[in-house]
């Protein structure tokens, strides 16, 4: 799951962009060739705060992720204490500072540095990553829910199931569009693929359990139906596509091994759609068996038949399909663990990929655990959960030490970026040169 797809290429434009002293390359002069102006662009974007936003990519979301699904779990851990209980606010709250110092980042980014956004979409690994801010702003949704709502009441309502629509907009824009453009724009062969292309399938499927947890707290039942249903169609876009992808994966893995080392970590996306998927027909199938009756859902089945309870039946499916894909879920988890055992890899900004897949699988198992329910499952769900904390614990401390030191800036898209600005300049002032010599003929 590293970010910039391989570690050679990042090794190689870390070369290409070593800053050039600065009074090599002024403004005042007129560069009429590209080896001056990429120099020129280089020399001024590699210095100080500005080469952190230049190189500040959509996988940094990653992070709120990680940092959102830790919080999550540590708020329902089935064998919870009270301090665990402010422990999860804690990290909510640390995680909505993360979001919206990132957020703040990356729209400095996109105005100070216009075309680069065009320039990250063509790219065929940065692009996908804009699945990840979505599916951070997820995690902050379902912690209202969680959190604020019983504290602020009708208000953190509002707000939650307003940022939901907002994030089922996201979802299915990264969901719909990016898969297109893997189609239509990134040239792909199938020994270069990585589960990396399950981010932006996998948004939706994170927004259809988000719409879940929401849809409990509405107190107008309509409204409730409308966000259920809503959910139940944004799984139906991301789930059945991501089985596909995995399909697919696991025929790349068969045919051509398993990934470099650099991406390895990759490996644990799968648990991503089917962790999410699984929980989402799980709370969806509950809220359906509160809300149909209050709505008078599906009336044609109540009237032919009085013993049909229609949110009893989508309660029992969604528990039993969300049972299966969990099984399955745990096949993909074993070819993980038993993949990254195979030898050493380096610490990247992919290694996030460790902490929400896995975090969402156990979410699923909680459930699963409380429904049935299953004191082994419990034990299960808590290990997964402990799992992840400490993970998070430990790349967050990874990423902070990297990030002070400015090691894990790094954006591959920027050299194509300043390729494309120093050819615009050169050609610009080529075109005034022309019309300053046509005006003196």
């Amino acid at each position: 799951m590293d970010p910039a797809g391989s570690s050679t290429i990042c090794q190689s434009s870390n070369q290409d962009i070593r800053p050039v002293a600065c009074n090599q390359f002024t403004p005042a002069n007129h560069y009429n060739n590209m080896e001056d102006q990429e120099k020129y662009l280089r020399s001024k974007n590699n210095r100080g705060f500005r080469r952190i936003i230049l190189n500040f990519t959509p996988s940094w979301f990653a992070i709120t992720m990680g940092t959102g699904i830790t919080s999550i779990l540590l708020h329902n851990l089935p064998y919870n204490a009270r301090w665990l209980y402010y422990l999860s606010i804690i990290i909510f709250c640390l995680n909505v500072l993360l979001f919206s110092t990132f957020l703040t980042i990356s729209i400095l980014r996109y105005i100070m540095f216009p075309g680069i956004f065009t320039t990250m979409l063509k790219h065929p690994v940065q692009s996908l990553f804009l699945g990840t801010f979505p599916m951070g702003l997820a995690t902050l949704i379902n912690m209202i829910v969680f959190v604020c709502v019983p504290a602020w009441g009708h208000g953190a309502v509002t707000l939650a199931w307003t940022l939901w629509w907002i994030n089922v907009v996201l979802s299915l824009t990264t969901a719909l569009y990016l898969p297109f453009t893997i189609i239509n724009v990134h040239h792909n062969e199938l020994s270069n693929m990585t589960a990396i292309w399950l981010l932006p399938i996998v948004a939706p499927i994170v927004a259809a359990a988000s719409g879940g947890i929401v849809a409990e707290v509405l107190s107008d039942p309509q409204h409730a139906l409308w966000t259920v249903i809503t959910s139940y169609v944004l799984l139906g876009t991301g789930f059945p596509l991501a089985m596909m992808l995995l399909t697919m994966y696991f025929h790349r893995l068969t045919i051509h091994h398993l990934p470099p080392r650099e991406v390895i970590v990759s490996v644990f996306l799968p648990l991503g759609p089917l962790g999410q998927g699984s929980f989402a027909l799980m709370q969806l199938g509950k809220c359906a068996l509160k809300i149909f009756p209050k709505v008078n859902a599906f009336p044609f089945l109540a009237n032919n038949n009085n013993n049909v309870e229609i949110g009893a039946v989508f309660f029992a499916v969604g528990h039993l399909v969300g049972l299966v894909i969990w099984g399955f879920g745990l096949v993909w988890l074993f070819f993980a663990l038993a993949s990254i055992s195979r030898s050493k890899f380096p610490f990247n900004m992919g290694w996030w990929g460790f902490t929400f897949p896995l975090g969402v699988y156990a979410v699923s198992t909680c459930a699963i655990a409380q429904d049935l329910p299953s004191d082994f499952l419990k034990v299960i769900g808590t290990g997964l959960s402990v799992a992840v904390v400490l993970l998070w614990v430990g790349v967050g401390f990874e990423t902070a030490r990297r990030a002070v030191r400015g090691e894990i800036f790094f954006a591959p898209c920027v050299q194509a970026y300043e390729v494309e600005r120093a050819a615009r300049r050169v050609e610009k002032e080529r075109q005034q040169s022309r019309g300053e010599r046509d005006a003196v003929e």
